[in-house]
């Protein structure tokens, strides 16, 4: 080889060499080093929106755990695939003759996917029936949600905790994320301690075992315990534990119940409020063939769902995105992987790298989720400049202000100037969104890390010196 030819290759091996730590600019750099993270357990990128070159880029291409920030991948290809005006569909079908508002059968409810039933949803849907002239029911409510295959993970399989409202499976026919919101008070005997639910289910059962007690208060997850009897339909519900009297009244929220036992509890309750009566139980069915459904209500339009989804990164909406976008190519049982290659092949088309993405499901609820700061930060460039910009910008998090950023940079001059979305999980820690500087430039920025001591400040301090540098940029 020759001399200079040889120099050469070696000059190129010291600097591939090099610690990427070089790539950061020296305030960054001075903010990282004093952390307990090392530079290779980072991958950022800030970009000016107007400008193909960035101003950081360090790690681009090393596959990372996101967190919640994939929901910004699945949100905007939903966006775009399906449309800002894109709605779910929720069918109803009678099943017996109806006479004079009188049902003689079962009311059969079939779910395709609305990520957003809410009760204040459902309460709405129950009322048009009754408008219609319903008023009877005298069989049971079945409930249809196979245009979903079966979840391919169980509800404790990612941390052992099934009955957290982010561990909540997707399901056709979810109704109100499944969720309740348990509120607690010490009795006035002195000995008792009060439970009550919200929704208050007639078919949750309760078995109330607190106990008053003295001494200091640690809050709710220190002194009450709650299991379920029959894991499979998470039904009774046990609380037990010695309750202070120091803490007065504390809420916890946790889901309980099957999926189809949650939505007839819950329509039951509404159905009366409307003045209809049900005489029968809940069952699992499947939609007549070739019968006209007696009324379709229909979602929200996507571009509203995705606004709870992003700003407080809601897990079983995310995931339900997967499975209308498999909708678009795929029969049902529509499974999530469908979902997952056809964010793919929108990637791909749109000529971003896929390269070491790997998607378990949409939420990033997930240890093997990997995307690269690269990828991401290409996603979010392409949307900026799509028609679907505002939308997209508007389900994210203000900084300062609301959602999951609304505690970082609170009363100062960065306060709702940046749009973000957040992730977190054990040795995880995610920030990425657009940030207004105040230069009146708009920067994508991109941060991964992961690392063993994320979780422990570093990860914040270094999140938080990475944003400050960019609106002050």
């Amino acid at each position: 080889m020759h001399l200079r030819h040889f120099a050469a290759s070696i000059l190129g091996l010291l600097l591939l060499a090099r610690p990427a730590l070089a790539a950061l600019p020296p305030a960054l750099e001075q903010a990282l080093r004093a952390t307990t993270l090392p530079s290779s357990a980072v991958s950022l990128l800030v970009r000016d929106v107007a400008s193909p070159t960035p101003l950081v880029a360090l790690n681009l291409e090393v596959p990372r755990n996101p967190a919640s920030t994939v929901k910004l991948i699945t949100t905007f290809v939903a966006l775009d695939a399906l449309g800002p005006l894109h709605r779910w569909s929720t069918e109803v079908y009678l099943l017996g003759p109806l006479n004079d508002g009188v049902l003689q059968g079962d009311l059969l409810l079939r779910g395709r996917g609305d990520p957003y039933l809410t009760e204040q949803e459902l309460w709405r849907f129950a009322g048009e029936l009754r408008r219609l002239g319903l008023r009877e029911i005298t069989g049971r409510l079945l409930i249809d949600d196979s245009y979903f295959a079966p979840a391919p993970r169980t509800a404790d399989a990612f941390d052992n905790q099934p009955l957290r409202l982010y561990n909540v499976l997707p399901n056709a026919a979810m109704v109100n994320f499944k969720a309740f919101t348990f509120h607690f008070a010490p009795a006035e005997n002195g000995r008792d301690v009060t439970i009550t639910a919200d929704p208050a289910l007639p078919n949750l059962i309760i078995d109330n075992q607190l106990h008053q007690a003295t001494g200091p208060c640690h809050g709710i997850l220190a002194h009450v315990k709650m299991t379920v009897l029959d894991p499979v339909i998470a039904n009774p519900v046990v609380f037990s534990g010695d309750y202070p009297h120091a803490c007065g009244e504390q809420t916890l929220p946790r889901t309980a119940l099957s999926p189809e036992a949650y939505t007839y509890g819950l329509f039951k309750n509404l159905w009366a409020q409307w003045g209809g009566t049900l005489a029968g139980g809940v069952a699992r069915g499947l939609r007549p063939v070739g019968q006209k459904p007696y009324y379709v209500g229909y979602s929200a339009p996507l571009a509203e769902i995705i606004r709870p989804l992003n700003k407080w990164s809601n897990n079983v909406m995310a995931d339900a995105l997967l499975y209308a976008l498999a909708d678009r190519a795929h029969a049902p049982p529509l499974q999530p992987q469908d979902g997952v290659r056809e964010i793919e092949r929108w990637l791909t088309a749109q000529g971003i790298s896929t390269q070491g993405l790997v998607m378990e499901n949409g939420s990033g609820l997930s240890r093997q989720t990997r995307v690269t700061a690269s990828t991401l930060g290409g996603l979010l460039g392409h949307a900026w400049t799509s028609p679907w910009m505002p939308e997209y910008l508007a389900s994210l998090a203000l900084v300062g202000m609301d959602g999951t950023a609304r505690k970082h940079f609170k009363n100062a001059p960065e306060t709702g100037r940046m749009h973000l979305k957040t992730g977190r999980l054990d040795n995880v820690a995610a920030v990425a969104g657009y940030v207004l500087a105040r230069n009146g430039h708009t920067y994508v920025v991109t941060l991964l890390m992961n690392h063993p001591t994320v979780n422990q400040g570093s990860g914040n301090a270094f999140m938080d010196a990475v944003l400050k540098w960019t609106f002050q940029h």
